[in-house]
């Protein structure tokens, strides 16, 4: 336990130093004032085009904002958020390929399982730390400007997205146990996710995948129920420790060497 310790010590560090837990902590903050502020100024924006619309012969009525305005740029923006911490956490496995630090840690006696745990602890702890931050500030500024009580579910759905988040990693990590390089690493993540959604295309097996847990803002709005999700998340969840299995058995098996100078 000692040398898992160390080294997910080691990983945290690495994050505050390279400067990506500020970046996404920033990210995400940012995201989190940005889903109130665009709906409150919705209808100022609206107001600032009126003449403008006029003119091609639409007409602007009264635009009711409320919290639910918020949620829904909430579910719109965190696509976005979660692709930033896609792209910035991509390489934990593969810049260690190419740098050969792995080789140093394995050869002191460190398990190789427990390079992925402590690396899928740490992706884990950062990912949760970042999103409920992002949800805690838009559900403050919600509660303060308008009222979150007409949100159905609403902490429910939250926890819908946040595992969707988590299967993406499972991704990350699986890939980066195959993959050599970043790019290959993104490829097989973003192949992957295209793939679940052109399956997510036929209705009979939409509840069997996890791009479902997108859809938290249905439940926000009552057009789902939460029962409608519980396969979802128990398959979901089945999927992700799948993933964590195979890039163990696949990371125990692979070749890991110095880096070849130039």
């Amino acid at each position: 336990m000692k040398t898992l310790f160390a080294f997910f010590k080691k990983e945290f560090m690495e994050l505050i130093r390279s400067g990506r837990l500020t970046i996404l902590l920033l990210v995400f903050v940012l995201f989190g004032i940005m889903n109130p502020a665009i709906a409150k100024i919705t209808p100022w924006l609206m107001e600032m085009m009126e003449s403008s619309l006029k003119s091609t012969g639409m007409i602007v009525t009264d635009i009711k904002i409320d919290a639910m305005t918020s949620w829904m740029q909430y579910y719109k923006n965190i696509e976005m958020a979660l692709f930033i911490f896609v792209l910035l956490v991509s390489n934990t496995f593969t810049k260690e390929y190419q740098s050969g630090t792995l080789v140093l840690v394995l050869t002191k006696g460190l398990s190789r399982y427990k390079v992925i745990l402590a690396k899928t602890a740490v992706l884990l702890l950062l990912w949760t730390f970042c999103y409920w931050i992002c949800f805690g500030i838009t559900y403050g500024y919600n509660a303060y400007f308008w009222d979150n009580s007409i949100a159905s579910h609403l902490f429910y759905a939250a926890l819908c997205y946040w595992l969707f988040g988590i299967w993406i990693l499972a991704m990350v990590i699986l890939f980066s146990s195959l993959a050599q390089s970043n790019t290959l690493v993104l490829a097989g993540t973003g192949g992957t996710f295209i793939a679940i959604n052109l399956l997510n295309m036929f209705s009979s097996i939409q509840k069997y995948l996890p791009t479902k847990l997108t859809g938290g803002f249905s439940l926000l709005t009552a057009t789902t129920v939460d029962t409608d999700f519980k396969v979802t998340i128990l398959l979901t969840i089945l999927f992700c420790i799948a993933c964590i299995g195979g890039s163990i058995l696949i990371f125990n098996r692979k070749m890991i060497g110095v880096p070849r100078e130039s």
